[in-house]
C-alpha cells in the first residue's frame, strides 16, 4: 500500500493532480484545499496517501496534512460518504470547521458541500458527534453538547463575533463551550470573553 509519494508536480487539474515519482506518474485525487497548497509544476512536493483498491481499480488519495488524511478516513466510515463526497466535504470545510460543525450540528455548513443533502448531514452529524472531538483540532475530548444559541444574551454574543470577523461555525462552536463553562443566563460580556478565549485555543 502507497502511503505517501515525494515528487514533482506535472499538472494540477480539478479534483486530481499528477505525481512524478522516479519517471512514474501517479494519479492523486484530492480536495481543492490540498491541490490549492501545492506548488506549481514542476515542483517538488510531498503528499500522505491513502490507497483504496477495488475490484475495477485501485486509487489514490492525496493530502498535504495528516489531519486531513485521518478526517478522510473518519468520514468514508459513515454510510453513503464515499471517497468523492469525503473530499467534496474537506474541500468545503477545513478540518476545524468541520469540528465547529459537528459541535454546533450545523447541517447548513454540511449541505453546502456537494453531494451532501439533508439526510446525509443529519447522518454525518449524529454519527461522528461523539468521535470529532477526538479527532485533529477538536481539543482531544468529546465535544460539547448542543446549547440553544439562538435567543438571549448567547445569540448577541454570537452576533458580537461574527462582526468581528470569525467565521459563524467557529463562533458557534466556541460559545457553545462558553456557554457549557458558564451557563446559558451569564451575562453578556462573559459570554463573549469566554468565546474570545476558545477562539483563541
Amino acid at each position: 500500500m502507497i502511503a505517501k509519494l515525494r515528487g514533482a508536480i506535472e499538472a494540477i487539474e480539478d479534483g486530481k493532480c499528477i505525481v512524478d515519482v522516479g519517471g512514474v506518474g501517479y494519479l492523486v485525487f484530492a480536495s481543492s484545499r490540498t491541490l490549492g497548497a501545492l506548488p506549481n509544476p514542476p515542483a517538488i512536493a510531498s503528499l500522505l496517501i491513502e490507497t483504496q483498491v477495488r475490484e475495477d481499480a485501485i486509487a489514490l488519495y492525496g493530502f498535504a496534512t495528516g489531519a486531513e488524511r485521518d478526517w478522510f478516513r473518519l468520514l468514508t466510515t459513515v454510510q453513503g460518504v464515499g471517497a468523492k463526497v469525503a473530499l467534496a466535504l474537506l474541500s468545503s470545510l477545513s478540518p476545524d470547521q468541520l469540528i465547529a460543525a459537528i459541535a454546533t450540528q450545523d447541517k447548513a455548513a454540511l449541505t453546502r458541500s456537494p453531494g451532501v443533502g439533508p439526510k446525509l448531514a443529519v447522518r454525518l452529524l449524529s454519527e461522528l458527534r461523539e468521535r470529532a472531538g477526538a479527532m485533529p483540532g477538536g481539543g482531544g475530548g468529546a465535544l460539547p453538547a448542543s446549547v440553544p444559541l439562538a435567543k438571549g444574551h448567547a445569540a448577541d454574543a454570537l452576533s458580537a463575533l461574527t462582526n468581528l470577523g470569525y467565521r459563524r461555525a467557529e463562533a458557534e462552536a466556541a460559545l457553545a463551550r462558553a456557554v457549557e463553562a458558564h451557563g446559558a443566563d451569564a451575562d453578556l460580556d462573559i459570554l463573549i470573553r469566554g468565546g474570545l478565549r476558545a477562539l483563541a485555543k
